[in-house]
């Protein structure tokens, strides 16, 4: 008597056959939203399952440093601003950008026009909000540059508020400017009734002391394993696929990114907003490292000031390794 094998029992054979998917612990830098659209989009489409990896997305938020995550074995790959990556690795944690999604900064400097300011040089003895855990670096450089000490207001100096991850320091007059970001706090500022003509606005890419934010981040001495270096190649390609997605169709991204937020804090306007100005940051980038662009944030780091955020120009710091196997 012949055995017959239903289409269910088969496909268990099947599956019990076949490798299981290999994993990847992604740490992001902040909580979720559409600052990381392309990892949701490449998670939802189903780009990751294409190239056979099982794909954990870890949201980040105030009291979680990526650098720690990693370091601790917590993740395979980071998101991570590069001043903050290159300030560990100074500091004996060996990390390495394998790919950098973001080709333009988002951050600025938010103030209120009725303080008179109107130039760089009118930050000197205000009140100034600036974030920490590693995001004051370029601040710190960019104020170096000005001249500027961070130590207490006066003529040549200006009192740093460590601001919280909101905007209330500005709308509650204790800083003249904050930090913010374009896709994100300072549309918070907007929404919460001020004018945009009521403000003025310093871009750290308009001040000529950007530094790459986003990128991607592993431990130097997992490049020493085959196996996880092709593990990262399928990872960056499904990502940068993701990513270039959400561009093109970024209202679409935003709902995928909002499906994906078990705090249910994001809206849908807010969401959709920060999509479309996140896509100006990534736009340029087809995910490999501009060589210049990390020169760039190498020399604003090294110069800024009495105080700077790396004292030597980093080695071994990135690699187009990976960026170039999956992108080639």
């Amino acid at each position: 008597m012949k055995q017959v094998l239903t289409a269910a029992a088969m496909a268990l054979m099947a599956a019990s056959g076949a490798q299981a998917a290999d994993e990847v612990k992604l740490q992001l830098k902040w909580v979720t939203q559409a600052q990381f659209a392309g990892y949701y989009v490449a998670l939802d489409k189903g780009f990751y399952g294409e190239e056979d990896l099982d794909v954990t997305i870890l949201p980040g938020g105030p009291d979680i440093a990526p650098t720690q995550v990693i370091a601790g074995g917590g993740a395979d790959v980071t998101v991570e601003w590069m001043p903050a990556a290159l300030a560990a690795r100074e500091k004996g944690l060996p990390l390495v950008n394998i790919a950098q999604p973001f080709k333009s900064s988002g951050m600025m400097l938010t103030c209120w026009k009725d303080t008179g300011i109107s130039e760089p040089a009118d930050l000197a003895d205000r009140t100034l909000g600036v974030w920490f855990f590693g995001n004051e670096f370029p601040f710190m450089s960019w104020m170096g540059k000005l001249g500027i000490s961070t130590e207490g207001k006066g003529p040549e100096g200006v009192e740093v508020l460590k601001q919280g991850f909101n905007v209330d320091p500005l709308l509650q007059r204790q800083a003249d400017c904050i930090s913010t970001m374009t896709y994100n706090e300072y549309w918070q500022v907007i929404d919460a009734g001020v004018a945009e003509d009521e403000l003025v606005t310093f871009k750290y890419e308009d001040q000529g002391v950007a530094t790459l934010e986003d990128g991607l981040y592993v431990l130097e001495e997992n490049l020493e394993d085959p196996e996880f270096v092709g593990k990262m190649e399928r990872f960056v390609r499904a990502s940068m696929k993701g990513w270039k997605y959400a561009e093109e169709n970024p209202d679409e991204a935003a709902d995928i990114v909002l499906d994906n937020d078990a705090s249910g804090a994001q809206t849908e306007v807010h969401q959709k907003r920060m999509m479309r100005e996140v896509a100006k940051l990534t736009s340029g980038s087809n995910g490999a490292l501009d060589a210049s662009d990390y020169e760039r944030t190498v020399e604003t780091l090294l110069t800024g000031g009495s105080d700077p955020v790396i004292t030597k120009t980093p080695e071994g710091a990135w690699t187009h390794a990976i960026s170039d196997a999956a992108l080639n």
